[in-house]
């Protein structure tokens, strides 16, 4: 089930993939490339979060 919290994850990520491809053609490619670098931390920080609200509470 996709809950609010992935929907706003999902929305950063493309949000940032696109600004990335958007300077990147537009002849700013360092600040294109610093910013694809966003697209999978963000994905790393949701999906640790979410491991985080699933499985936080139980130790093994």
């Amino acid at each position: 089930m996709i809950k609010t919290s992935d929907i706003f994850i999902l929305l950063a990520v493309i949000v940032s993939f696109f600004v990335s491809g958007y300077l990147w053609f537009n002849g700013y490619r360092e600040q294109g490339l610093f910013t694809a670098i966003w697209v999978p931390s963000i994905l790393c920080f949701g999906i640790y979060f979410k491991l985080m609200t699933r499985g936080g509470s139980h130790h093994e």
